[in-house]
């Protein structure tokens, strides 16, 4: 039995958490979900991967009136990656309440989320300087918002995102509660929580499976000139299957992918100079498995869900104590054990003593592996990094097994519009109005999602069935139109 019946939610998000594997809640989800779906202002101090997505994205996509077309919540995030990768699993949350959520964020077009914007949305993901850019343009209607989020408002702090956070909860009229997610609690957080909620209530969760006690944290001294050196011999040894190497500055990556490429390495790389699409495709490649080493900036120290990283490597010691901890969190996710290695030099070991004077961490001081260990273990490194990686399946894949995507060859531009849709589709005999799933209409196309089984019988029905009194050309969505559509 799903866990997640004892809330009493709607079978259909029971479905979709069935097909996404959430089968019991993790201590979070236990503490808020309850909260939430009573509206309850909160201040929750919470891990990352600790689950907290679900714990808010469950309660959000129950409260949702599929009817209204405005945004009826709203999420704040640090990061374009994050505001993604939180859009995705909510609407998989969602995908039998066939929500649509809008993720907007900079560098990105803004007439694109424009035109989104005035279509359905039923839940907004932003980072706070674009969604200021939207409501300063007004377009973007965030009247009928009941719920605000606010997550990892610490990285918020360290970005200088507050005073457009304060900004943002100022421009939203009638909220019934608002919830603060942070994995640390600095005063400036608290202080924040105080001026824009009243009455909250603060969890901080106790979890006896914390993160530091998951993830095996050690420390190599070593000078810069060195460095390269010594991670060829200890990623020899350690051989992961899947690893993040974290940089401070691109030069850096740069220097590091070249290195491991040189040595024979499928690598890719990660950082903000990156064009978005190519952001968006190495995350997904890394996601599903494609290649084993990824060298990143912190851009990826966030929002990046990975289910299997067996250990995250700090090349450059971070600056501050919420990178480091937002970094290795990338390994050990929800309940699995990771490792965590950084090189300190002598110029990089001050941040190395605030980190662990700010934190409960245990970090081991080692030292380098020996000649005839890595002479050992190089035949083994070598023949996996030639061995192709076995893909995994994407989260929300199995969704497709009952879900058919189709296309219809009219649009806005022929003044379709969903009513007009679900009326020809529930008009097909033995197909209701919960057999259809998102729909999401385009100038000159319209693209629906048939669940429960029936795609085929609705494609096949609608080859001689009229829709707004003509016969269109209806057919199987191309999948990267169908996934443009609706993000």
């Amino acid at each position: 039995m799903n866990q997640f019946n004892e809330y009493n939610i709607s079978e259909e998000i029971i479905k979709a958490l069935d097909i996404l594997e959430y089968k019991e809640a993790t201590a979070v989800q236990k503490n808020v979900i309850p909260k939430l779906l009573e509206y309850k202002n909160l201040l929750v101090k919470s891990q990352t991967g600790s689950g907290k997505t679900a714990a808010f994205g469950i309660p959000i996509v129950e409260h949702l009136d599929w009817e209204e077309r405005k945004a009826q919540a709203l999420i704040l995030v640090p990061t374009r990656e994050l505001a993604l990768q939180i859009q995705s699993e909510i609407f998989n949350i969602g995908r039998y309440k066939r929500i649509k959520v809008e993720a907007i964020f900079g560098r990105s077009s803004f007439e694109s989320q424009e035109r989104n914007l005035r279509q359905m949305v039923h839940v907004i993901v932003a980072t706070p300087g674009r969604l200021i850019d939207h409501i300063g343009r007004d377009t973007i209607d965030l009247s009928a918002v009941q719920t605000l989020i606010i997550d990892e408002a610490d990285e918020m702090l360290a970005m200088g995102f507050i005073d457009q956070v304060q900004k943002v909860v100022k421009s939203v009229k009638g909220l019934k509660n608002i919830a603060l997610f942070s994995a640390t609690l600095p005063d400036e957080i608290v202080k924040l929580s105080k001026e824009i909620m009243k009455n909250s209530e603060h969890i901080e969760v106790e979890n006896e499976n914390v993160i530091e006690k998951r993830i095996q944290q050690d420390v190599y001294y070593v000078e810069q000139k060195d460095k390269l050196a010594l991670i060829e011999d200890i990623i020899t040894v350690e051989n992961p299957d899947t690893s993040i190497l974290f940089c401070n500055t691109k030069a850096m990556v740069e220097k590091v992918a070249d290195f491991l490429w040189d040595l024979g390495i499928d690598v890719e790389t990660l950082h903000g100079d990156m064009e978005q699409r190519d952001r968006t495709r190495v995350i997904q490649d890394f996601k599903i498995n494609k290649f084993r080493y990824l060298v990143a900036s912190d851009v990826a120290a966030r929002g990046l869900d990975i289910d299997d990283v067996d250990i995250v490597f700090n090349v450059d010691i971070p600056e501050n104590t919420n990178s480091y901890i937002h970094r290795i969190g990338r390994t050990a996710r929800v309940d699995k054990e990771g490792k965590a290695i950084s090189f300190v030099d002598s110029f990089t070991k001050k941040y190395l003593d605030i980190i662990l004077e700010e934190s409960n961490n245990q970090i081991e001081v080692k030292k380098g592996p020996s000649k005839s260990l890595v002479d050992d273990r190089k035949e083994s490194f070598k023949a996996k990094i030639k061995r192709k990686t076995k893909i995994r399946k994407e989260k929300g894949h199995d969704f497709n097994v009952d879900i058919m995507k189709i296309h219809i060859n009219a649009g806005k531009k022929t003044k379709l519009r969903p009513v007009d849709v679900v009326g020809a589709i529930c008009s097909i005999d033995g197909v209701e109005k919960s057999d259809i799933g998102v729909i999401s209409i385009v100038d000159l196309s319209t693209f629906v999602e048939i669940l429960n089984g029936k795609g085929n019988m609705v494609l096949k029905a609608l080859q001689e069935q009229t829709i707004k009194g003509r016969l269109r050309k209806v057919s199987k969505a191309n999948p990267s139109e169908y996934e443009r559509s609706i993000s």
